[in-house]
């Protein structure tokens, strides 16, 4: 678990409680309170910002991932049509075939994709609800 570190100030000049009028203690108490929020939310923008960098290299690594298995997926591509080839196929009818496998593939998960995504409901019901009662 990582901890942040939040700078804290300390009253300027304490008072012996029994010394303070109750308008003298509300006003310490919505300077703490004060305090206490700005405390938080630097506390909240420490942890969001080292969050954010390590999101940041993460994504870096999945995008290298991504190149690097879209270069080998082209080569793999290629071997089946160089295979169709040595297997005494004409090239332009062995690259027709595999592009026209792929294509029908590719075109087939689009499909399936743009069908699954006709049937999300994107009104959070939820908090829809929450904000009526």
């Amino acid at each position: 678990m990582t901890t942040y570190e939040v700078a804290q100030t300390t009253p300027s000049s304490p008072r012996p409680s029994d010394d303070r009028s109750i308008g003298e203690l509300i006003g310490d108490l919505t300077r703490e309170t004060t305090q206490l929020v700005r405390q938080e939310i630097n506390l909240a923008k420490t942890e969001m910002t080292v969050k954010a960098v390590k999101v940041g290299k993460d994504i870096g690594l999945i995008a290298a991932g991504g190149i690097l298995a879209f270069a080998g997926a082209l080569t793999l591509v290629a071997f089946l049509v160089l295979a169709l080839i040595r297997l005494g196929l004409a090239p332009w009818l062995s690259a027709l075939l595999v592009g026209a496998v792929l294509a029908g593939i590719g075109g087939a998960l689009a499909m399936s994709g743009l069908a699954k995504l006709k049937e999300v409901d994107p009104v959070p019901h939820q908090a829809v609800e929450a904000l009526k009662s």
